[in-house]
């Protein structure tokens, strides 16, 4: 049994776990358990699985009546889960975070089930330190989170994400299928499904200048905010090596041949960089929780592993000035490459699967 929902940082590294397991013993059984209004209820059926959904709600931060509702509709999955839980009869249970996760990893805890929490972020989300205390082991993305988790039950072992998208390393994509040149280094933008609104601007900003340059541009701009862009560009000449798209589709297979990525921080992203050695400007999103993107960044950034732009110093003059370093200097990316992929985790998913079955002998 999985369970983890919300966003895509706490249901990729699951699924990508799930297509391993599957392919070392293809008769697993796998429930997914996610929240009803969570990216779970697209991407989890999409790929196959069965889901089923609990309600749960996060605590709000001031004092609110709703807390009381939060605590209440907790309980209530907590019962829910152990009956999916008795019905099931997982070997393992594995939570990847979110609030559902919260419910699902406790009620099987109490059942004495084995349990496992995989924390992707260098900084420990709320749920799972809650959970820390019940579960039977604690595997880690970020050495950073640690010192965060009761010493005895953790494990580093990366992000699965990571092992699933190396297996692409040799990817047949070319440029020119969507318009690029092949033979012309490649530098993506990417802000994130939906797209940041600041990454956005400085790339505007900057397309004068990029029309010039002796390198490539895909920028992709976020699905809701495409039309912002087009109106933003409508004065604005885009060169024949500049692409604006509003989303990047299968990006494991584009990575490999991205040589410079301008990014967001987020865990899946930073597993998938290090596992292939992706040179990255990381733009950390300042609206996270506990500021965990740009620990996330710094954990790179330590290693030589990659640059960081906070966003209050962001504009097209400073993103210009970090990618046209990087762009114009191949040696300079081989370095950064090969620090990036010396701290990935391209055996991510098997030494997660090692820690749930340490569980099961726990």
């Amino acid at each position: 049994m999985v369970s983890g929902g919300g966003t895509g940082g706490h249901i990729y590294p699951a699924l990508a776990l799930i297509e391993r397991l599957k392919e070392l013993d293809p008769t697993t059984e796998v429930l997914y358990v996610g929240t009803t209004r969570g990216l779970e209820n697209r991407i989890v059926p999409a790929a196959g699985l069965k889901l089923v959904t609990l309600r749960t709600q996060g605590f709000k931060r001031s004092l609110s009546l709703e807390n009381f509702k939060t605590v209440y509709l907790f309980l209530k999955s907590v019962h829910e889960a152990k009956k999916l839980i008795k019905d099931f009869k997982p070997d393992v249970v594995l939570g990847t975070g979110g609030y559902v996760s919260g419910a699902v990893l406790y009620a099987a805890a109490k059942l004495h089930v084995p349990t496992v929490i995989h924390e992707q972020n260098s900084v420990v989300g709320v749920t799972n330190k809650f959970l820390s205390r019940y579960v039977n082991e604690i595997a880690i993305a970020f050495e950073a989170a640690r010192d965060q988790f009761p010493a005895d039950k953790v494990t580093l072992v990366g992000n699965p994400r990571a092992q699933q998208v190396a297996a692409q390393h040799q990817s047949d994509f070319r440029w020119s299928s969507i318009g690029l040149q092949d033979d012309v280094p490649t530098l993506m933008v990417f802000g994130g499904s939906q797209g940041a609104p600041k990454i956005n601007q400085s790339v505007v900003e900057a397309i004068p200048t990029f029309n010039q340059r002796p390198y490539q541009v895909l920028f992709a701009t976020g699905q809701k905010r495409y039309a912002a862009v087009q109106k933003a560009l409508a004065d604005v000449k885009v060169g024949a090596n500049v692409k604006v798209v509003p989303y990047i589709e299968d990006m494991p297979k584009k990575l490999p041949k991205v040589a410079t990525l301008v990014s967001r921080a987020g865990a899946t992203t930073i597993a998938e960089i290090t596992a292939i050695g992706v040179p990255t400007v990381m733009i950390p999103s300042p609206y996270v929780t506990a500021n965990h993107q740009v620990k996330n960044a710094q954990a790179l950034v330590d290693q030589g592993a990659a640059r960081m732009i906070v966003e209050d110093e962001l504009s097209g003059a400073t993103l210009l000035a970090a990618v046209d370093d990087l762009m114009t200097d191949q040696a300079l990316r081989a370095k950064m490459a090969a620090q990036s992929k010396a701290i990935g985790h391209p055996d991510a998913a098997d030494a997660l699967i090692k820690v749930l079955k340490k569980a099961q002998q726990d």
